[in-house]
């Protein structure tokens, strides 16, 4: 097959990319290097240096896909709060401008959404019919892109389908800017440095590897419309997911405590049975499994 990855020099993109490779697809990266990393992609595929909003077009009709797994976003929550008109324009105009280019080329898009930042606050795990309460102008700006892909396949018949994604955590994810509390902590205890917990830590998220990720990212392409949560079900607290940690690291290491961040989820955890019924996907890592691989990567001087 030969497939677009947009964001493909990002953490999620480029893990996406390495299996793309691994089952032998022709594969072509659209990312801009304003996040992502040249050293990210591998080898076997092919870059193109470019934004979505403005090169999604012409790459299309350069490449000719017959995939496209769209993970180009902004992501930072801050970001959006800060500049909501900056966060619209790449999330939720270039995914517009990924949508008519795949309309013109026939192409079928699998899009990166965002489960805790969309469904809010949960009282178990939420599954794809729960309500819809983002925080931020991030959460919105991806429930809208979702709004248009399944209003492009009511219109055009299309099959996109969305994957709401968990705390994602794995190799290659930046402890810089708005990371995961994986890469944070980790990076932290590597450098010598004392991790802070923001609040008391019983804060809980679902946290998933990146490669069970890109597993159901692949596996959503044979899917013909739909959005599907990729989480494990599972929610674990911060302090849990410090006290993983630290075995991963073989550290013992006592964090530091900040007031709690205002507007922070207290509660979040995703449902994946829909994604395991019809996609045929569940999580194969376990958290301490995922924690000691990551811990290798972030550990080596790659990590750094």
């Amino acid at each position: 097959m030969r497939a677009i990855v947009t964001g493909g020099a990002g953490f999620i993109g480029s893990n996406v990319v390495d299996a793309l490779l691994a089952r032998g697809d022709d594969v072509h990266v659209l990312d801009d290097l304003s996040r992502g990393k040249r050293e990210n992609v591998a080898d076997g595929a092919q870059l193109h240096v470019g934004d979505i909003r403005a090169d999604a077009a012409s790459v299309f009709a350069d490449v000719r896909p017959e995939v496209c797994f769209h993970l180009a976003a902004q992501i930072d929550v801050r970001v959006s709060v800060e500049r909501p008109d900056f966060d619209a324009d790449v999330n939720v105009v270039g995914t517009l401008r990924v949508l008519e280019a795949a309309r013109e080329h026939g192409v079928k898009v699998v899009f990166s959404s965002t489960g805790g930042a969309i469904y809010g606050e949960c009282d178990g795990p939420a599954s794809e019919d729960h309500s819809r309460e983002p925080l931020a102008p991030y959460g919105v700006s991806k429930l809208a892109a979702e709004e248009y892909i399944s209003a492009y396949n009511r219109l055009y018949g299309s099959t996109h389908v969305a994957l709401r994604y968990g705390n994602v955590y794995g190799p290659r994810q930046d402890p810089h800017g708005e990371a995961g509390v994986v890469a944070i902590f980790m990076s932290a205890l590597r450098d010598g440095k004392t991790p802070r917990i923001y609040g008391d830590g019983t804060q809980t998220r679902d946290y998933v590897f990146v490669g069970d990720v890109a597993a159901a990212t692949l596996a959503a392409a044979g899917h013909d419309g739909g959005v599907f949560n990729v989480g494990t079900g599972e929610e674990t607290s911060v302090l849990e997911l410090y006290e993983h940690i630290e075995r991963a690291a073989g550290s013992e290491h006592e964090p530091e405590f900040a007031a709690a961040r205002p507007g922070e989820l207290q509660r979040s955890v995703l449902d994946p049975s829909l994604a395991g019924r019809e996609l045929g996907w569940k999580p194969e890592r376990s958290l301490d499994d995922g924690l000691a691989t990551t811990w290798s990567w972030i550990s080596a001087a790659g990590g750094a």
